[in-house]
C-alpha cells in the first residue's frame, strides 16, 4: 500500500499494533506493520531490556512506544511516595476486595500487597529517557495531552508524538499542544475509552482538526474490512490492540484467552473497577462487583484503584489458569467489542496478512460499486 503515512514511517501497511508483549511488537513490525510497545508498567531497567530485545528482533525496522502519562491523577504535584498513596485507600475498599475473594473461595493474603503506581505518571520522564536511547520512531500517550517534556523531546529528535482521544474537542486540544498524530478511538476499544462510537468519533475528529495532522482510527477494529471503511472516511490507517491478545506471541493468561475466544461482542463492559477510569474489559464477577451502586463503593480515582486491584487480579489469573472455578468467574482483562470476531489463536504475522488481504478485498468491492 502506498500512502504518505507509510512513507513517513517506512512501513508497508498502515496497521499500528499496540501490545504489552515485545514478541507481538516485533512480529507485526517484521510483517510490514508498525508495532508499538505498551511501556508504562515497566521499570526503566526492564524497558531498556525489552527495547534492546526488539532492536535485535526487528533489525532496523520501525517500531514505537506507548507511555501513559495521565493529565489527571490522585496526588498529582504532591510528590507522594507509594506508601503515601496507599494510605489514601480506605479500609472499606480493602475489605470489599477481601470479601469478594472469600465469596469465590479465595483466601485473601495475610499480608496485603498493594501494586506500584504505573498509572501515576511518576515514571513517565524516566521511561521516555530510556526509550530515546533506542531507535524508536513514534512516542504515544493516552489519558490526556502529553506532558511538555514529551512533545519537546519528539520535536528535538524528529520523532512523531501521537495521542489517543475519544472526543473531537480533545483532538483540537492535542493538535494545539503540538501532537503530530491523532488516534481517534471509539468506545468499542479495549482499555481506557470514551463513550462515542468509532463510526462517529473518527469523522468528527477529522472534521474538527481539518487535516492538521494524520488521524488513525481505533476502537473495535480487528479486520481489514473495518480498517478499509475507516480509510474510506479519511483515516490514514488503523491503531489496534485487542486483536493481538489472542495471537500465539501474546502473553495473555491462558484462561483469559479461552474466555476471549468464546466471547461475543456483548461480553465486554466499560468499567472503572480496574484502574479508576472507564475502560472496556471482559465482563466477569469482578466487573459486576464494581458497578456503581447505592452502597457508596464507587471505584477509587486513578491510580488508587489499580494499586488496590492489580495485584489481586494477577493472582486471580494464576488461580484461574490452574482450574480454580472461583477465580475463573472473576477473571477479566482489557479487550474491546471486536472480541466477538476473535475466534482463533493465530500467529501475529498471519493476522497482519489477513488484515492486508481483507483490506484489499474491501477496497475492490468499493471500487466495483462505482459507476464505470
Amino acid at each position: 500500500m502506498s500512502s504518505a503515512l507509510c512513507d513517513q514511517f517506512g512501513i508497508d501497511f498502515p496497521l499500528f499494533a499496540f501490545s504489552h508483549c515485545r514478541d507481538v511488537v516485533a512480529a507485526v513490525t517484521n510483517a510490514g506493520g508498525f508495532g508499538v510497545l505498551g511501556a508504562t508498567a515497566y521499570s526503566p531497567e526492564q524497558l531498556d531490556r525489552e527495547l534492546a530485545w526488539i532492536d535485535d528482533a526487528v533489525a532496523g525496522k520501525p517500531y514505537g512506544v506507548d507511555l501513559i502519562v495521565p493529565a489527571k491523577f490522585e496526588g498529582k504535584g504532591e510528590k507522594l511516595s507509594g506508601s503515601d498513596l496507599a494510605a489514601r485507600i480506605p479500609q472499606s475498599y480493602r475489605d470489599l476486595v477481601d470479601d469478594l475473594l472469600r465469596a469465590h473461595d479465595i483466601e485473601p493474603e495475610p499480608q496485603r500487597r498493594l501494586g506500584g503506581s504505573s498509572l501515576s505518571g511518576n515514571t513517565g520522564r524516566e521511561l521516555l529517557d530510556v526509550a530515546l536511547t533506542h531507535p524508536v520512531k513514534l512516542i504515544a500517550n493516552a489519558l490526556g495531552v502529553p506532558p511538555d517534556y514529551m512533545i519537546e523531546a519528539g520535536k528535538e529528535r524528529g520523532i512523531p508524538v501521537a495521542a489517543l482521544v475519544g472526543a473531537k474537542e480533545h483532538a483540537v486540544k492535542q493538535v494545539a499542544a503540538g501532537v503530530d498524530l491523532i488516534v481517534a478511538q471509539g468506545t468499542e476499544a479495549g482499555g481506557h475509552c470514551g463513550e462515542v462510537s468509532t463510526l462517529v468519533v473518527v469523522p468528527e475528529v477529522l472534521d474538527a482538526i481539518d487535516g492538521a495532522v494524520p488521524v488513525l482510527a481505533a476502537g473495535g477494529i480487528v479486520t481489514g474490512r473495518q480498517m478499509a471503511g475507516m480509510v474510506a472516511m479519511g483515516a490514514a490507517g488503523a491503531w489496534t490492540g485487542s486483536v493481538w491478545l489472542t495471537t500465539e506471541e501474546a502473553e495473555t493468561a491462558p484462561h483469559t484467552v479461552a474466555k476471549m475466544l468464546a466471547a461475543s461482542s456483548r461480553d465486554t463492559v466499560r468499567s472503572a473497577g480496574r484502574t479508576g477510569k472507564p475502560s472496556r474489559q471482559l465482563k466477569s464477577e469482578w466487573t459486576d462487583a464494581w458497578q456503581p451502586s447505592a452502597d457508596g463503593h464507587q471505584p477509587l480515582p486513578l491510580p488508587l484503584q489499580s494499586m488496590l486491584c492489580e495485584p489481586v487480579i494477577r493472582r486471580i489469573d494464576v488461580l484461574a489458569s490452574q482450574g480454580h472455578e472461583g477465580a475463573q468467574a472473576l477473571a477479566t482483562y482489557f479487550v474491546g467489542q471486536g472480541v466477538g470476531l476473535m475466534n482463533k489463536v493465530k500467529p501475529a504475522r498471519e493476522v497482519v496478512r489477513e488484515f492486508i488481504e481483507d483490506y484489499l478485498a474491501a477496497a475492490e468491492r468499493l471500487s466495483n460499486s462505482l459507476p464505470g
